[in-house]
């Protein structure tokens, strides 16, 4: 008989203990991790190889939204204060972050990278067309360079360090293993970029200063710095002039522009249009593929190579 009710008694805590498990399943479970967001694709993917999944990287920006006219929510100015930490791209390229008084750490990465002065041309170009007064004198795009990525990647490692310092010996070894990834892209963009038959390139929205004055190559722009102006005549005729003049085959432009004007001017010239990806954002099918910064560099640079006629 003692045997009996010893054996009931454990089937019983077994049971009580089961029920607990199965109950305990039931429950949402919470996430521990700190939020951190970040304004652009090329911060996003930094963060994100770099914290792995210690981390959750939010990327503030909706893939699929041009983040030159970009204006946050106030629900999601709200789920921006949640974030433990935050990247911006800064340089004038997100002007809804000013006066907005982050409750947490934010850093300005535009001010640990070598920005691109604009020049004359470049400041009376952006005048024309208006738009320069957000871009601050310079050249926003400088993910594009692979020393500024260089650059930013030691940034985001030492704030995410600073946040979970636990972490340490993975962010550094995440980070080492980006900037490898980096330095294996600028190689590839050097040989591919080397030999070139043709010496610009034409784009709707001047994206590539970074690209172009790293590997030696001119741009030809319709609207400057700001892709959401409309071109004038007059940039218009100067563009075509220059296609016929120098032999251009290809003209740029990017998914978030409206590519009537690019498609005309191709027709009219009898060249061919492509679409270049200058990574301030992603489209959501390319986020739905998975696409990374290497990626999409690499199929950058495949088109680059073709429009200059690389060999």
């Amino acid at each position: 008989m003692k045997n009996i009710k010893i054996i009931a008694l454990i089937l019983i805590l077994f049971m009580a203990s089961l029920f607990l498990v199965i109950e305990n399943e039931k429950k949402p479970q919470t996430n521990t991790k700190p939020i951190v967001g970040v304004t652009t694709f090329a911060l996003y993917d930094i963060t994100k190889h770099i914290a792995g999944d210690t981390l959750d990287v939010v990327n503030i920006l909706p893939f699929g939204v041009d983040p030159h006219s970009f204006e946050p929510t106030p629900k999601l100015m709200g789920n921006i204060e949640k974030s433990a930490l935050v990247f911006y791209s800064g340089a004038g390229l997100e002007p809804w972050v000013h006066g907005f008084a982050f409750k947490q750490n934010a850093v300005n990465i535009s001010k640990y990278v070598k920005l691109r002065e604009l020049a004359d041309t470049d400041e009376n170009e952006e005048e024309e067309h208006i738009g320069h007064q957000h871009h601050e004198g310079v050249d926003p795009h400088y993910w594009l360079d692979f020393d500024n990525m260089k650059k930013a990647a030691q940034v985001i490692t030492n704030e995410l360090i600073a946040l979970q310092p636990q972490y340490k010996e993975l962010y550094i070894k995440n980070r080492d293993r980006y900037v490898k990834m980096l330095n294996a892209l600028d190689q590839e963009y050097k040989q591919k970029l080397a030999n070139c038959k043709q010496k610009s390139v034409v784009v709707t929205h001047n994206a590539l200063g970074y690209i172009a004055d790293r590997y030696g190559f001119g741009v030809e722009s319709l609207t400057g710095l700001s892709p959401e102006a409309e071109p004038s005549a007059k940039a218009m005729k100067r563009v075509f002039q220059d296609i016929r003049k120098k032999g251009i085959q290809t003209i740029f432009y990017e998914n978030f522009v409206n590519d009537k004007v690019t498609k005309t001017i191709a027709k009219d010239a009898n060249i061919t249009v492509d679409v270049f990806q200058p990574l301030g954002n992603i489209t959501a099918d390319e986020a739905k593929a998975g696409m990374t910064y290497q990626a999409i560099m690499q199929k950058n640079l495949k088109k680059l190579s073709k429009a200059l006629m690389c060999r």
